[in-house]
């Protein structure tokens, strides 16, 4: 039987840094969603939009401090959203630039 509150186990690989066992859909769907868009392929995107609806995910990427300057750039494209529209777009990438 497979849980449906869980991110499922082909999954797990993109939540390397966590027990993906404690993982809740509903409540870190800004993080499960934040990491797929970032390091997520074809078929986890897939899912991902199986399993969330759209207006969920582009609040995600609205409100998201993590995600990679390259990824928000992208999905602030394929939702047509405007800078202002954006909370903080690449702070990861701005950190990590700084660095180096």
């Amino acid at each position: 039987m497979q849980n449906h509150d869980k991110v499922p186990s082909w999954l797990r690989a993109y939540f390397w840094d966590i027990s993906p066992e404690e993982l809740d859909l509903q409540r870190h769907r800004i993080f499960i969603i934040e990491r797929l868009l970032n390091e997520g392929d074809h078929c986890s995107l897939e899912w991902l939009y199986r399993s969330y609806p759209k207006s969920i995910i582009k609040e995600a990427v609205q409100t998201s401090r993590g995600l990679t300057l390259k990824t928000a750039r992208c999905w602030q494209n394929y939702f047509d959203l405007k800078e202002e529209e954006m909370c903080s777009t690449g702070i990861r990438s701005a950190e990590k630039e700084r660095l180096f």
